[in-house]
């Protein structure tokens, strides 16, 4: 690590299994309330989450933040859209790669850089049903390929 630390708050491990990542960006993401709190004690699932581009800006949606115990009135929806924080020229480029046939917007993580909430958005392609298991299959035999390098 260098000097800007980066705590991991929230990962979607489901979807380097279901999708080609052609590009990533690190886009802010806008909260209310008492989000952020709940985010730092790990109440975050971006499993099923996606973006957006409406009206030249990015929304994420389907991101569930679980409400702060103690935020009583302060807390809001867990399912609510969250606008990202990019700039003009790379909402554009975003738009225009995904303009592209099958290619979509998928959360990787949520993280903390110097104590701000920060999303790691990548660019897509789904994978097929023969790609998973061929990609299974390849770190099935990269395992038993080390095993035997190491018992030997």
């Amino acid at each position: 690590m260098t000097k800007e630390s980066k705590n991991t708050l929230a990962t979607n491990r489901k979807a380097r299994h279901d999708y080609f990542i052609e590009s990533t960006i690190e886009a802010g993401i806008e909260l209310k309330g008492t989000e952020v709190k709940s985010l730092r004690k790990g109440k975050a699932n971006i499993a099923d989450a996606y973006a957006e581009i409406k009206n030249g800006e990015v929304f994420v949606e389907n991101m569930h933040i679980s409400p702060y115990e103690q935020g009583n009135i302060y807390n809001v929806d867990p399912l609510r859209k969250r606008k990202l924080l990019l700039h003009k020229e790379e909402i554009r480029r975003l738009e225009r790669d995904i303009t592209l046939k099958g290619y979509t917007l998928i959360p990787l993580k949520l993280y903390l850089n110097r104590g701000k909430v920060k999303m790691e958005l990548a660019v897509a392609r789904g994978k097929k049903l023969y790609d998973k298991r061929e990609a299974i299959a390849k770190k099935d035999s990269d395992r038993r390929i080390r095993q035997a390098l190491k018992n030997n």
